[in-house]
């Protein structure tokens, strides 16, 4: 394919298409899967034509069979059914058109479906986007409802009906899509995305009536699966019946069994919610009413004990019992003041007794030298020694004429002469 071309030296367009062509039918037979979304067999014509689509993408591509390859499986397949084909690839050079050419078609069971489906929920599951922590909790009372359905069909009608007769106020943003077919899934995926990009939106519905397993494909792509788990807001999943059960139910942050169901799962019931409030009412004041009867009662027990019916009697009672004390404090007290006072007397008179003034009184003196000290042997003083008599009325000096040591010494002196003499 590589050419030397420029502007000045261009080549044409049938030796372009000539040449796509020429590589293209180098390449080998391949298998398809699609969903078929045109299908055209014109009476006695031997050829049909048909477009396969990409169910995920926006995707499709022409599909031409001879007819007695159509004829085998005519009687399973029609636009809609999912198809597996085997097909050469061809270009047609005078349109520079690509189509298939189909030697093999064979329909997609129910089984095959729900195979890949439990095979894609693994997959999916082991990513985490099955997982309880991801799920948002609902609003309350949402005051804007997001709303993907199909048009004027009976899922929304059971929404809207249903919604408005549990709340009135309630308010929704609408957004009607297909819900089977080729185009369902790019277009669920887009409202879901606008609603979701919605600031005053704070819940969306995902809602369609019951259908086959085939209708409800769109519910198990693995692009609105991963549009949902990136969604912010809220998603309810309320596809088909309880027993249909489509990837959607799984991701979404609560799965409703029915369109019905749903709205009574997003929307509280005003005439229950009122009977609520009122419950609640009638249980705040009897709870009040009790307290305040048990208060009271308290209050009339507290008001009528002696106390609080007399309350100066405590008083007076506590009056008596401190001059009780008080007396009692005073005999106490006096009866040992009396008894410290004869302990007193008593040992003052002993100490009268035996103090030196009653020595004195009773005649002594006490003799003093002149440095102050007393005399209390005859040897402390000398001949001559002048003394401070102290007695009863007062004192006066003496001399000392002669000890008694010094007078028995004289005394023993003049009989040794006497015996000498003799």
């Amino acid at each position: 394919m590589a050419l030397n071309t420029s502007a000045d030296a261009p080549i044409p367009v049938g030796e372009v298409s000539r040449l796509i062509g020429g590589w293209i039918d180098r390449l080998g037979a391949v298998w398809v899967e699609g969903q078929i979304t045109q299908l055209s067999r014109r009476p006695g014509a031997g050829v049909v034509f048909m477009t396969l689509r990409d169910p995920s993408h926006d995707i499709s591509v022409s599909v031409t069979c001879y007819r007695q390859v159509f004829d085998a499986v005519a009687d399973v397949v029609s636009e809609g059914a999912r198809v597996v084909v085997r097909a050469k690839p061809e270009w047609y050079e005078r349109r520079g058109q690509l189509s298939l050419r189909a030697a093999e078609i064979k329909p997609v069971g129910v089984g095959e479906l729900l195979a890949r489906i439990e095979q894609l929920k693994k997959s999916l599951g082991a990513e985490g986007l099955f997982s309880p922590e991801r799920k948002k909790a609902l609003p309350f009372l949402p005051q804007l409802i997001g709303l993907v359905t199909g048009r004027a069909s009976a899922a929304e009608r059971d929404v809207l009906e249903n919604a408005r007769h549990r709340w009135p106020a309630v308010r929704f943003e609408v957004r009607n899509v297909p819900v089977q077919g080729i185009h369902a899934v790019p277009q669920v995926v887009q409202a879901v995305k606008d609603l979701d990009a919605h600031d005053e939106v704070d819940v969306i519905i995902v809602a369609r009536g019951g259908g086959s397993v085939e209708d409800l494909l769109p519910f198990s792509d693995e692009q609105l699966v991963r549009a949902v788990a990136s969604c912010r807001t809220p998603v309810v999943s309320a596809i088909g019946h309880e027993p249909d059960n489509p990837l959607l139910d799984h991701v979404a942050d609560l799965r409703a069994s029915t369109p019905t169901d749903a709205a009574k799962k997003v929307v509280p019931d005003v005439g229950e919610e009122y009977e609520r409030v009122q419950w609640l009412r009638d249980r705040a004041r009897r709870s009040m009413d009790g307290f305040l009867e048990r208060e009271a009662r308290g209050l009339a027990h507290a008001l009528a004990r002696p106390c609080m019916e007399h309350p100066h009697r405590m008083v007076e009672e506590r009056e008596e019992q401190v001059a009780a004390l008080v007396d009692r404090s005073r005999r106490t007290l006096g009866h040992l003041l009396d008894r410290a006072g004869s302990e007193l007397t008593h040992t003052h008179a002993r100490v009268v007794a035996l103090s030196p003034a009653a020595t004195l009184q009773r005649g002594y003196a006490v003799l003093q030298k002149a440095d102050g000290s007393v005399v209390r042997a005859p040897e402390d003083v000398d001949a001559g020694d002048e003394l401070k008599a102290r007695v009863a009325e007062g004192d006066f000096t003496v001399r000392a004429v002669q000890t008694t040591a010094q007078a028995e010494e004289t005394a023993g002196t003049a009989q040794a002469d006497a015996k000498s003499e003799n």
